[in-house]
């Protein structure tokens, strides 16, 4: 075995001594979003410090932990924090995580994330399903030696996000008036936010969201064959021609109001599958 497999087993190993829980879906909170916990029927709890090989959260509105229970009766598994390559992570790390919820027994991944709005319809609160990204990340999670028994060499992308997730989670927000956006979302390295002329370049290339995060953890989750539900919540606008400073407070703030909406759509999709 690979030493990234043995560290793998050595993290499960840890975990199934505080649960016996075989989570089948996995969670990923984002910035100021960690408040969906107060809807899961939380059974166990371990914290990221007391896993091997886990990263500690370095970054503020991180809870960093791992919640064991049910949501809308079916198993679950919630990362309440997140890892970031602006951290000084290695993308190995970064995407650890992922790779143990699976090994848990998680076979889909909802994953979440506050972001920048560049599609001039979108407005600060709005929730956006994941369409598709555009990965302009430094380093790819599965650069370097590949283990055959973790995911295939070469990685088809045709379809990260689950075309039917996303049509079942259209189904759900009409049904509980929830108004939602879809669009492309861009993964930047950070931590600085962006410049004007970077907005209208991310514009131009295609992309309606942009952040820092999300995309390695994808990646890695299809890379072992989970299917992947994105959302992002619009924090702020980078629209460059009306330009507003933007801060990681006004992040968390804005994130925290358009909790709810994201809370409930998660809640109502996972009751739905």
């Amino acid at each position: 075995m690979t030493q990234l497999v043995n560290q793998i087993n050595d993290a499960v190993k840890t975990i199934k001594k505080t649960t016996d829980i075989v989570p089948k879906i996995g969670i990923i909170l984002g910035t100021g979003l960690g408040r969906l916990v107060n809807n899961i029927n939380i059974i166990n709890t371990i914290s990221y410090k007391d896993i091997p090989h886990f990263p500690v959260s370095t970054v503020e509105s991180h809870e960093g932990r791992l919640i064991f229970g049910s949501l809308s009766g079916k198993s679950i598994v919630c990362m309440q924090g997140r890892f970031h390559y602006y951290e000084g992570y290695g993308m190995k790390e970064v995407t650890f995580p992922v790779r143990v919820l699976k090994k848990l027994g998680a076979e889909i991944l909802i994953v979440s994330n506050a972001s920048g709005g560049l599609n001039p319809l979108f407005e600060r609160g709005d929730v956006m399903l994941i369409t598709d990204h555009i990965n302009m990340l430094p380093e790819n999670p599965l650069r370097g030696e590949n283990d055959e028994t973790l995911g295939p060499r070469f990685l088809d992308m045709m379809e990260v996000y689950k075309r039917d997730f996303i049509k079942l989670s259209e189904k759900v927000a009409l049904e509980e008036k929830i108004p939602i956006k879809k669009g492309v979302y861009v993964s930047l390295q950070g931590p600085c936010f962006e410049t004007p002329a970077e907005y209208r370049m991310l514009r131009i290339i295609g992309a309606d969201a942009v952040g820092m995060s999300t995309v390695p953890e994808v990646i890695v989750a299809r890379h072992m064959g989970m299917e992947v539900l994105g959302i992002s919540i619009i924090t702020d606008m980078g629209l460059p021609d009306i330009l507003e400073p933007v801060s990681h407070e006004i992040v968390i703030k804005a994130a925290e109001e358009a909790e709810p909406k994201l809370a409930k759509l998660v809640t109502a999709f996972v009751k739905a599958l």
